[in-house]
């Protein structure tokens, strides 16, 4: 029993150092996540069921283009660091936000690519918050 509160507390330490290095937990990162994990399963589905992934020569399941995948995500996750001690350092709030979504839709328009593969029909209105979210990067 004290292993696991030994671990539990290891884990809520690690949670608590990340999301301070972060610059808080935001409703902004929780989409990013969010994004982040929904591309990655629709990508390891895309490989794996379908056989149609641009990842690798087959089109399918290749361990080395997810490990790629997931260095890709490890990458956005330490330019949010980076934006938030920018805004530390020069005195502003809104760097890591805009980060944060411009990632956001880059993870948003490969989950789109990936539904397209499957050959999913989108929705209008998921198209209209994509466009209103490439619009408010460009900003």
């Amino acid at each position: 029993m004290q292993n696991k509160n030994i671990f539990s507390a290891f884990i809520g330490l690690v949670g608590a150092a990340i999301t301070t290095l972060l610059g808080g937990w935001s409703a902004g990162l929780t989409t990013l996540l969010i994004f982040m994990i929904i591309d990655y399963i629709s990508g390891l589905l895309v490989a794996g069921v379908f056989k149609a992934s641009n990842k690798s020569e087959t089109g399918a399941l290749n361990s080395k283009a997810g490990w790629k995948g997931l260095a890709k995500k490890s990458m956005t996750l330490f330019f949010v660091l980076i934006a938030y001690r920018l805004d530390l350092m020069i005195g502003t709030n809104y760097i890591r936000d805009a980060v944060v979504i411009g990632f956001c839709v880059n993870e948003l328009i490969s989950i789109v690519e990936n539904a397209a593969t499957m050959g999913l029909p989108l929705p209008p209105v998921l198209i209209k918050a994509i466009d209103i979210l490439v619009s408010k990067e460009d900003k």
